[in-house]
């Protein structure tokens, strides 16, 4: 099979890794890629929003299968572009089309579907800029500290925790009148604030069955001890120690049939992965927010941990046969630590040579954001390396990627150490 992937972060690396070991990939491609992804594929210059560049290139390259990585070509509904093509309709898309690409792309949605669909999540209303006045009273009333989540995509911004009501009056005014995080923000979703352990699970459909991938635990906060801003993530275990074979089998009873029967009851053909963040609160799991797609960075430690053949997987979901594979997972554990910029998440200086990759021989190295230089390796986004080794147990894997991600410089080079030692 030829093989496109879309994207150009540490989740696309991830996948690129992945896919490249499979005898059932004859040519892998990486649009736009990154300075790591080309040691597994072709690094194509096209934006994955350009569906009229990619038409071109999956027909001029015979490509069988794409496999959209990031959210936003989803959500503009490439899969729909595909299948309303007489020449792309034949051309199997791994990602769910603009209908269920909702699950992320409006956070009002999906707090609708889950109440349909008695799928446990927290309490919420939706407010606009018409009812702005009865989300500032709704406030007064509300517990805090409360949630704020933009309806739409903000770049992983939208969500604002307030602690006290002033705040939250102040940054729902802001999103709402105006118009803080741009279109995203023109509902708001104001949201119980959930207490609890945060996870992922992964599980990926063909539209009727499903499997259910590792599961895995990431970092938001740059912080060491959870403190300071959030981030895109700054790293991720995989498995989540307390996410047992009881709790992963009420996962899927309370929340996975659910959404893949909602699904089918909204008559959405579903193909593709659905990332389902949790919050457990003494053993129950409540779902915080759907993604429709792999999470990064905890695509990062889930592949590492998949032994069987993940392009059968792929072709699994587009030929509807979900149900025939066979998922073999490791009993190891996977550790990724994040490298980022200087002034990460807030402003960040690229273009920083990178050195001390060569040095790194008990992990794997995912690039995420990297571009090569006259042959040198520089830096190109907030989250720019994600270091994950796997080993026989949770202690020896965060040791080894801690280490390990000292071993790189560059400058302004900055990661957590104590990734995944809450769970020790």
């Amino acid at each position: 099979m030829n093989i496109l992937i879309l994207g150009s972060g540490g989740r696309e690396s991830a996948f690129a890794w992945k896919i490249s070991q499979s005898i059932l990939c004859s040519n892998l491609f990486i649009a736009p890629g990154n300075a790591g992804t080309g040691a597994y594929g072709k690094n194509i210059a096209l934006n994955t929003t350009d569906f009229k560049g990619i038409k071109e290139f999956v027909l001029k390259n015979t490509i069988n299968l794409v496999l959209v990585g990031p959210e936003e070509p989803l959500v503009k509904g490439i899969h729909d572009f595909f299948l309303a093509d007489e020449e792309l309709k034949n051309v199997a898309v791994i990602g769910p089309k603009k209908d269920g690409a909702q699950l992320e792309g409006s956070k009002d949605f999906s707090k609708i579907f889950m109440e349909k669909y008695h799928v446990p999540t927290a309490a919420s209303q939706t407010f606009t800029k018409e009812t702005l006045k009865q989300g500032l009273t709704y406030l007064k009333h509300h517990p805090m500290p409360v949630v704020l989540k933009a309806d739409g995509l903000a770049a992983g911004k939208g969500v604002l925790i307030c602690n006290d009501m002033a705040q939250a009056q102040h940054e729902l005014t802001l999103m709402l009148a105006e118009a803080k995080f741009g279109a995203a923000s023109e509902k708001v979703v104001i949201e119980e604030f959930l207490t609890g352990i945060e996870l992922s699970v992964f599980v990926v459909t063909d539209g009727k069955d499903y499997v259910i991938l590792p599961s895995a635990k990431d970092y938001k906060r740059i912080g060491e001890a959870d403190t300071g801003l959030n981030t895109g993530g700054m790293g991720s275990v995989s498995p989540v120690p307390f996410a047992d074979e009881a709790f992963i089998k009420k996962v899927e009873d309370t929340i996975v049939i659910p959404t893949i029967d909602g699904l089918k009851e909204e008559k959405i053909n579903y193909k593709g992965f659905i990332f389902i963040g949790l919050m457990n609160k003494d053993g129950d799991p409540k779902v915080i927010e759907y993604n429709c797609r792999m999470g990064d960075p905890e695509t990062e430690s889930v592949l590492p941990r998949i032994e069987s053949d993940f392009v059968a997987l792929l072709k699994a979901v587009a030929d509807g046969n979900i149900k025939s594979y066979q998922l073999k997972v490791s009993d190891k554990t996977a550790a990724s630590v994040m490298l980022v910029s200087a002034g990460y998440p807030g402003e960040y200086i690229k273009g920083k040579s990178i050195t001390g990759l060569e040095n790194i021989k008990e992990s794997m190295v995912f690039h995420a954001g990297t571009d090569l230089e006259n042959g040198i390796v520089k830096t190109n986004a907030g989250r720019v390396l994600a270091v994950t080794t796997l080993q026989n147990n949770l202690f020896d894997a965060l040791q080894q990627a801690t280490a390990d991600a000292g071993r790189v410089y560059y400058d302004g080079a900055t990661f957590r150490k104590d990734i995944g030692f809450d769970l020790l």
